[in-house]
C-alpha cells in the first residue's frame, strides 16, 4: 500500500488542478488574415519591390555591359560585383522559400559568394581565368537555378503553404 503524497503548497494551488490551461495551451496559432491586407497605407511607397528589382536589374544588367565590353568606366568595378553577388543570391533565394526573410538573405548571400568562389577556382585550376568567362558561368548557372524553379513551380511539384 502506499501512503498518499502530500502536495506542497505551490502545487496545491496550481491552477491546473482545477481544470485551467497551462500558459503553452494557451498560445493562438493563426495565420495571417486577409484584414490586414485591407487596411494597407495607401499612397507613395506602400510596395517598393518592383521598383528595387528593375534598379538591380538596370544595376546588373550595365555592370554586365561594362565589364563584357571592356570599358574603363569608374562603375565597372561595382557595378560588375554587383551583378556576380545579386545574381546568384537572387537564384538561391527563389529556391528558399520556407525560410523566413533574414534567413533567405543570409543564406543566399553566403551561397552567392560561394558559388563565386568556385567558379573562379575552376578556372583558376583549369587555367581559363577571365573576367568575361566568369560572369558568363556564374550567370548561367544562376539562371539554370532559376529556370529549374520555374518549371518546378509550374508542374506544381511544390508544396503550396495551407496555413502553417
Amino acid at each position: 500500500m502506499t501512503i498518499p503524497v502530500r502536495l506542497r503548497d505551490i502545487e496545491a494551488w496550481h491552477p491546473a488542478l482545477r481544470g485551467a490551461k497551462s500558459p503553452m495551451q494557451t498560445i493562438d496559432v493563426t495565420t495571417a488574415s486577409s484584414e490586414g491586407a485591407a487596411t494597407k497605407r495607401p499612397g507613395p511607397g506602400r510596395d517598393l519591390s518592383p521598383l528595387l528589382a528593375g534598379a538591380a536589374t538596370a544595376a546588373g544588367g550595365t555592370g554586365a555591359l561594362l565589364a563584357l565590353t571592356g570599358s574603363d568606366s569608374v562603375l565597372r568595378g561595382p557595378l560588375t560585383l554587383f551583378l556576380l553577388v545579386a545574381v546568384p543570391a537572387a537564384a538561391i533565394a527563389a529556391t528558399l522559400r520556407g525560410l523566413d526573410p533574414f534567413s533567405r538573405v543570409l543564406v543566399s548571400a553566403a551561397g552567392a559568394v560561394v558559388l563565386d568562389m568556385l567558379v573562379a577556382q575552376g578556372m583558376l585550376t583549369l587555367h581559363r581565368w577571365s573576367v568575361s568567362g566568369g560572369l558568363m558561368t556564374v550567370t548561367a548557372f544562376s539562371s539554370l537555378v532559376l529556370l529549374l524553379v520555374l518549371v518546378r513551380r509550374r508542374c506544381g511539384r511544390t508544396v503550396k503553404r495551407q496555413g502553417f
